[in-house]
């Protein structure tokens, strides 16, 4: 059943606290496959780029046009010509290249990507993804082209909050916002925990800060 939420086998608590943001980029940066293409969403996930290992050979992709970026630019590197596709600066390295976005969003769409991490409003037990609207009156959809790599990346990771505002899960049995693409996401990573999702259901897999029959109880 896609509709369950159960511990993995070898779930375990890893550390007494929640990530920190810092510390949660590292983390996703550290279960990235050497040599893979990347492509890293908007926000939060752009901060996987200063932790990558250069030995790891990861080339990552932005979709306004660009394959080779490097971390983001401080100081004197800051080239306002030269951004991420969130209109961050970012610094280049040795081989980047440029194209139109009709080529990138070739990219995205015909499989070449192994991975892409998003935001997230909402991840089902099966892997559905919501990320591009509450579906409130007065919301801005903002979809850009996340329904691309949604389909398109080999493995998708979600780096997002577990718990709303209003202290609601946003790892749900369903989801209940309008949907960016179906039994998409691999993975989700936040400050309490990391879950696998799709196939049979979700599993928590490692906890921070809380006990993981604990974080069972509060997300089912």
């Amino acid at each position: 059943m896609t509709d369950q939420l159960t511990l993995a086998a070898d779930a375990r608590r890893v550390a007494d606290e929640p990530m920190t943001k810092q510390e949660l980029a590292a983390r996703i940066a550290a279960d990235i496959p050497a040599g893979s293409y990347v492509n890293l969403g908007i926000g939060q996930p752009t901060q996987i780029a200063d932790h990558l290992d250069p030995a790891a050979g990861i080339t990552l992709h932005t979709e306004n046009g660009m394959l080779g970026m490097g971390p983001q630019a401080t100081g004197d590197d800051v080239d306002l010509d030269l951004t991420n596709a969130g209109k961050v600066p970012v610094t280049e390295l040795p081989g980047a290249s440029y194209f139109h976005h009709a080529d990138s969003f070739a990219m995205m769409r015909g499989g070449h990507l192994d991975v892409c991490v998003m935001g997230a409003f909402q991840v089902s037990f099966g892997g559905d993804l919501a990320n591009w609207s509450t579906g409130a009156p007065d919301a801005i959809p903002a979809v850009g082209g996340a329904m691309d790599l949604a389909i398109g990346a080999k493995q998708v990771f979600v780096m997002m909050t577990l718990f709303a505002r209003n202290g609601d899960p946003k790892v749900v049995p369903t989801c209940t916002y309008p949907l960016t693409g179906l039994t998409c996401v691999d993975r989700v990573y936040t400050p309490e925990a990391i879950l696998s999702v799709g196939g049979d259901g979700a599993q928590i897999v490692e906890t921070f800060g809380v006990e993981p029959a604990e974080l069972l109880q509060r997300l089912s």
